[in-house]
């Protein structure tokens, strides 16, 4: 499985940014698609995910109502819509796969078995 993350830039406060998620190769049945961070200097984060199969999602409370994740099973593809943006989302942002099945979204990197390169998002004051 391989994963392209795109779509980052650099915003004001305030602004919006849309990253990307392709994911090619192998397919799993029920898996799970996640988006983590990692700000200089600071561990890598959960943000959101998504069961790929149903679309139900969860987010990390400093992204709720502010980031929308979403998926295009036609392509194979997530969106992950972040609005409102602030400075301290100021990160390299990566996408995962879980394609273990279970029926929770881990927030735990662990549990993530393919990672995409990252694309960088720069939110400034």
């Amino acid at each position: 499985v391989q994963l392209q993350a795109s779509g980052g830039g650099w915003v004001q406060a305030g602004g919006s940014l849309r990253v990307s998620c392709v994911a090619s190769g192998r397919t799993f049945s029920r898996w799970t698609l996640g988006w983590f961070r990692q700000a200089p200097g600071k561990e890598r984060e959960f943000v959101a995910g998504i069961k790929w199969t149903y679309g139900s999602t969860f987010y990390a409370d400093s992204v709720k109502g502010r980031f929308t994740l979403s998926r295009d099973n036609s392509k194979n593809t997530a969106y992950l819509q972040m609005n409102s943006l602030r400075p301290e989302d100021t990160a390299v942002y990566y996408c995962a796969i879980d394609v273990a099945g279970y029926s929770d979204i881990a927030t735990a990197e662990a549990r993530y078995n393919y990672w995409g390169q990252g694309t960088q998002v720069t939110v400034s004051s």
